[in-house]
């Protein structure tokens, strides 16, 4: 008796959610960025909602909500309804560093978050601001060790990918340089290129544009191979300082307890769209590698993350409450 009420519960749940996969998405989508309008997530994110809404048939909107390192945004997914109309555009700083940085985080990345597909991952490019007088890593170095504690550089926020990355770089080159923190990626950029701080680590999109405007001054890629968007730059390996390698993967969320199938739905509908030639042509021009890789493999990318950047966390000291 019992197994037959058991089978029957089992029948009635895979007829529902078999028919909510059906008809899912019935209603307009949100992705919300928790970064400003203008940075790669953003820009990523209007790229699935533009594709998916097409391919769908219905209106994906990007809502940006930007703020405490992509933490507002972030929780505002955490907690919405896990019927996949809400996703959350996330990044490697709202999944891998913030869990280790913050103190008190309001959310869990691998608790709270059912994860699609890492959509793309952009290496970071380290860029001064003309002012700077050097060309090569190297002289660098050798500016900020003769100032000390003088030159700035900009992050997201605190406890941001650009931040860690620039603890990274503080610690393999020796040297003393002082974190700005901003409210996103967007007026970071805009104050490097005003001048107000010295250089950043940030994706090839944000700042590939200023940099072949003269705007900015390219110094060397965090990783391990040089990018097409800027093949002139050399990786910070050759430039003489392997270790320092740091990006961005940009990534798709539902809340947790989404259903599997609506996962599986969103899953193969965004890596669709990443073989359009129109898609594939603009994440090359964006020096972006795409990826779509698994839920389960984006899972296991996700810890490893957490444990790489833990490590920075511990040998830094920082600590965010």
């Amino acid at each position: 008796m019992i197994k037959s009420i058991a089978l029957v519960a089992a029948c009635i749940v895979w007829s529902v959610t078999g028919a909510f996969a059906q008809t899912f998405p019935a209603r307009s989508m949100r992705i919300v960025v928790p970064f400003p309008a203008g940075g790669g997530a953003d820009l990523w994110a209007r790229i699935i909602g533009q594709k998916l809404g097409e391919a769908w048939g219905q209106n994906v909107i990007v809502d940006n909500r930007a703020g405490a390192s992509g933490i507002i945004g972030t929780e505002l997914v955490s907690k919405a309804a896990p019927d996949g109309d809400t996703l959350l555009l996330g990044t490697t700083g709202t999944h891998a560093p913030n869990p280790v940085v913050f103190k008190k985080l309001s959310y869990d990345p691998l608790r709270d978050f059912a994860p699609i597909t890492n959509f793309v991952d952009t290496p970071f490019m380290l860029v001064v601001h003309p002012s700077i007088a050097v060309k090569s890593l190297q002289a660098l170095i050798g500016f900020a060790k003769a100032r000390p504690g003088q030159l700035t550089y900009a992050s997201f926020g605190n406890g941001s990918s650009a931040h860690l990355a620039g603890e990274l770089f503080k610690s393999l080159a020796k040297i003393d340089l002082l974190h700005v923190p901003y409210k996103g990626g967007p007026p970071a950029v805009s104050d490097l290129v005003g001048g107000q701080v010295s250089m950043m680590f940030n994706s090839l999109p944000a700042v590939v544009p200023q940099v072949k405007a003269g705007r900015l001054r390219g110094i060397a890629i965090a990783s391990p191979h040089r990018a097409n968007a800027a093949a002139d730059i050399p990786t910070f390996a050759e430039a003489g300082l392997p270790g320092v390698e740091a990006g961005s993967w940009y990534g798709v969320f539902a809340p947790a307890r989404t259903p599997a199938v609506v996962v599986a739905k969103l899953h193969s509908g965004i890596a669709a769209l990443l073989k359009l030639p129109d898609v594939q042509q603009r994440l090359t021009a964006e020096g972006a590698v795409a990826i779509g890789n698994s839920p389960e493999q984006f899972a296991a990318q996700i810890k490893g993350d957490i444990a790489k950047w833990g490590k920075v966390v511990q040998e830094s000291g920082l600590q965010i409450e």
